[in-house]
This record gives structure tokens, sequence and C-alpha cells, in this order.
């Protein structure tokens, strides 16, 4: 789940199944009693046509919280990582960084980092569509060192240069 909206079609469709939850967050939910099968199926069938999936597997489910932890970081978060990202995904989940990347770039065919460049990078790009920062506020907003540093990363990532994509 990468949004509220994404929270919201979560909570409906166990309420629908009768399934009483302690919390549902990004890429999570705590359901209070034991579902049976046929709960768990047609939760599944119910968020699949939402674009969402049921995911039980502990390896997946830690993918999808690393994604969730960067997702929350760059999207919804304004404060800069004390740490470095590795150390931070590292504390927050409880498992070695090097044990983390390689379960992330097996499953999702990407490295974290591109992961997490990837999302900045559409952070900026939404961040310019919308027209209320410059290119020095939206690097300051996004923890780069530089507006040279955001404007080649984003060329190497985009084929253009911020600019030119806020023109197009």
């Amino acid at each position: 789940m990468v949004c509220i909206r994404c929270k919201m079609v979560v909570k409906t469709e166990l309420e629908k199944l009768k399934l009483h939850y302690s919390s549902v967050e990004l890429g999570e939910a705590e359901i209070m009693e034991h579902p049976t099968a046929e709960q768990l199926n047609q939760l599944n069938i119910a968020l699949r046509k939402s674009g969402l999936e049921l995911i039980d597997d502990k390896r997946s489910i830690l993918v999808e919280k690393i994604k969730t932890i960067i997702i929350e970081m760059v999207h919804y978060s304004d404060d800069q990582l004390k740490t470095n990202l590795s150390d931070y995904l590292s504390e927050r989940l409880h498992h070695n960084y090097t044990y983390l990347a390689n379960l992330f770039s097996e499953v999702k065919g990407t490295t974290i980092e591109n992961f997490y460049l990837g999302h900045k990078i559409e952070k900026v790009k939404e961040l310019l569509v919308y027209d209320e920062l410059n290119l020095t506020e939206i690097a300051e907003r996004l923890h780069y060192s530089s507006v040279a540093h955001l404007s080649n990363q984003f060329k190497k990532m985009t084929g253009l240069t911020p600019t030119h994509y806020k023109k197009n």
C-alpha cells in the first residue's frame, strides 16, 4: 500500500468480511482474530480488484516493508535522515543491511538504492509540476547536497534536465 486511499480500501474490505483490525498502516494490517481460509481468499480477491495484493510470505513482507519505509521517507516526511539509508533500514527492520539489500535485489530485480533514487526523482517531478518551489528549494527539501547534484541525478534517471522537464 502506498497511499491513504489504499489504507481506506483495506479497511473497507476487512469490515465487509467482519474482520476486526487494530491497525492498518502502509504495507500491513494487524487483524485481531485469525481469518479463515475463505476470508483470506475473499480478501485477496477484493484487494486484487483494487490493484492491491495480499502478501503472506516472510520474504515478500520484508521487501514490502523496505518499500514502504522508503516511500514514507520520500513522499510523506520532510525530515532528513540522521544516518545513512542502509543504517536506517537495518535499524528499523532489525536485519543486517547486506541481507536486506540482497533480498530486495533478488525479489525486485533492482537495488534498494535505485528504488530510493527513483522515488526521489518522482518526487522532484511532482514538485516541478506543482510549480510552488524553485529548484534550490526542491533540492533542500529532498536533502540533495546541491542543485547541481539534483540536476545531474535527474538527467541521469530521466534523460532530461529538471528545467527541460518542467517546460514540457
